[in-house]
């Protein structure tokens, strides 16, 4: 037994590396860059997730722009390591079976943070069963309770099997964090486990219900982090639909039913607030919204960072090696690449934009050309975070780009498949990029990932983010960027509202928005703040003083990469949140 008091991280997505393809976006990828860090910093840490054995889906854009989606089937046994354990969760009145799948995260130092992927494809499963785990953030409303109720009953019972609390050969789990909602199930089972023990302890026959007093006692074990909000973040299941889908609890707790389920509906968001110890939001402005959105929680921030070490592009790597040497095990330290000459940072860029134009050039035929000031846009193709806004005015963007001077865009993004109001941003987008390309050359790269993310975000000029306020709880695009020297423009929602020092590490779109959660249309406002920007500050600036856009760059890394790290993120979380 090892004896450590480790920390379980729940997460129904995750983004380790291009091949295993069980993230969907941000939430997915910040869960990757997380045990990286807790990996480097030796923190005991295990995560669990669920085996998406066809994805999240490729993207596939036609001739017209419309999205179309295939499964992203991977070899799971190349991967990841099968293990022995079995655990079971009962739903529908039928025991489901579960293994796990282990894949081991090693960090700088050498310490290492295992991940477990629970799988229900077993033969001894019914079909519908087998086939639970399959798609990330697919099928129906039963299919996606379905999914969660592997994830946090059964994610608990996995853990046991394979040794983790009680008297198995690992320590005990300290604490339990919900990466979003859709784990808060977790919290059932722990109440379960810890009322299963007073009943077989008890001298006479007991009634089999979870107490109020039970339920404090979960409390303490655990911690919840709300990433959005945007209502289709909030899972919400009919009770109708829990009773039919979770059986294996026989009325336990049916006197909770009115705390757990207020209008007869299980909201998952809710389930977490009201059993965790620690709740936080993923931004200073983030912390203000959630708190709007539940006013009678207690809700803390802890800011978003990315994993430096693997958004660095080569070229910078490089250059932080020579000059900032130990930057992965100590991210701050990036704080001195003010001491690195503006000519190095140049180089460096220049060397990872080369890379972005090859491989743009290399997939779509369209020469883009590398001494052209190019903005970058990759997002989830989502409403709220107005792609298109861009565009508002074509006639004054090609305007400026005759006059000022000449630049290029690179855009990417997957709708959700069932998001048809995100598939028509998409489509819109490549009727504008068709109508445009006589005046101002654009691509928009299909099946966005993590390849083309780290080739993006290093490679273009300009990072540009257009969110409706108050919607972008904190976004992690811009800190990607950051890491290799590239501003950010972008409204102040999000991170952006703490990493922005007007001129310095970029530039804001707009004044501070108010965080209410009164959103209102802004999009003209926005676009002509972007123009004016666009137009009279950052595009002359580039093209005719390098020195002061190198100096940007420079801050960019020096003042929001030194900071914006999950290694900073982490340790945030063991001081408030999981040694307190």
């Amino acid at each position: 037994m090892d004896g450590k008091d480790y920390i379980a991280y729940f997460t129904m997505e995750i983004g380790l590396a291009e091949a295993i393809p069980t993230y969907a976006g941000g939430l997915g990828i910040l869960a990757g860059d997380t045990v990286h860090s807790a990996a480097d910093l030796g923190i005991p840490m295990l995560a669990v997730t669920l085996l998406h054995r066809k994805g999240y889906f490729r993207q596939k854009i036609d001739a017209s722009g419309w999205q179309s989606e295939e499964d992203a089937a991977w070899p799971v046994a190349d991967l990841l390591r099968e293990m022995e354990p079995r655990c079971s969760i009962e739903i529908e009145g039928r025991t489901v079976q579960i293994r796990a799948w282990k894949y081991e995260v090693k960090g700088v130092t050498g310490s290492s943070v295992p991940v477990y992927f629970l799988d229900t494809d077993l033969d001894q499963n019914a079909a519908q069963d087998r086939a639970i785990t399959d798609h990330l953030y697919g099928g129906d409303m039963r299919y996606r309770l379905c999914q969660e109720a592997v994830l946090g009953i059964g994610g608990v019972r996995m853990l046991r099997a394979l040794g983790y609390g009680g008297n198995g050969r690992y320590g005990d789990i300290k604490r339990f964090h919900m990466n979003e909602g859709h784990a808060a199930l977790l919290t059932l089972e722990l109440a379960h486990e810890i009322s299963r023990q007073a009943w077989d302890m008890a001298y006479e026959p007991t009634m089999h219900t979870i107490t109020p007093e039970v339920v404090h006692l979960v409390r303490p074990k655990c911690i919840f982090t709300t990433h959005t909000p945007v209502p289709a973040g909030h899972d919400k299941f009919p009770l109708d639909l829990v009773h039919q889908v979770i059986t294996g609890y026989h009325g336990a707790f049916s006197e909770r039913e009115k705390e757990f389920c207020p209008d007869c509906m299980l909201n998952m968001t809710y389930l977490a607030l009201d059993n965790s110890h620690y709740i936080n939001g993923v931004a200073k402005s983030h912390e203000q919204v959630a708190q709007l959105m539940f006013a009678k929680y207690d809700i803390h921030s802890i800011t978003n960072g990315v994993h430096a070490a693997t958004w660095a592009a080569p070229p910078l790597a490089r250059m932080f090696d020579e000059h900032i040497p130990g930057w992965r095990e100590d991210n701050p330290s990036l704080r001195y690449a003010l001491n690195i000459s503006k000519r190095n940072v140049w180089a460096a860029h220049r060397e990872a934009k080369q890379a972005l134009i090859d491989r743009v050039n290399q997939l779509t035929g369209i020469a883009l050309a590398p001494d052209v000031f190019t903005i970058g846009f990759a997002r989830r193709a989502a409403m709220y975070k107005r792609a298109e806004l861009l565009f508002w005015d074509t006639a004054r963007l090609i305007e400026i780009a005759k006059r000022v001077g000449p630049f290029q865009l690179v855009y990417a993004g997957k709708a959700h498949p069932q998001d048809t109001a995100g598939k028509e941003v998409i489509r819109r987008i490549h009727e504008i990029k068709n109508a445009l390309s006589e005046k101002i050359k654009m691509v928009y790269l299909e099946d966005y990932g993590i390849d083309l993310a780290k080739l993006i975000t290093s490679g273009v000029d300009l990072w540009l983010n257009t969110p409706q306020p108050p919607l972008e709880a904190s976004g992690t695009s811009g800190m990607k960027a950051a890491v290799n020297g590239v501003p950010s423009f972008s409204i102040l929602d999000g991170w952006w509202g703490e990493g922005c020092i007007e001129g310095v590490t970029g530039w804001a779109i707009g004044g501070d928005k108010d965080a209410s959660m009164e959103s209102r249309d802004t999009r003209a406002e926005d676009a002509h703040a972007l123009y004016n920007k666009l137009e009279m500050i950052i595009l002359p600036m580039f093209c005719n003083e390098p020195d002061r856009y190198a100096e940007v760059m420079r801050h960019s890394i020096a003042l929001n990469a030194s900071f914006f790290n999950s290694e900073r993120m982490l340790t945030q979380y063991i001081t408030k949140a999981y040694f307190k």
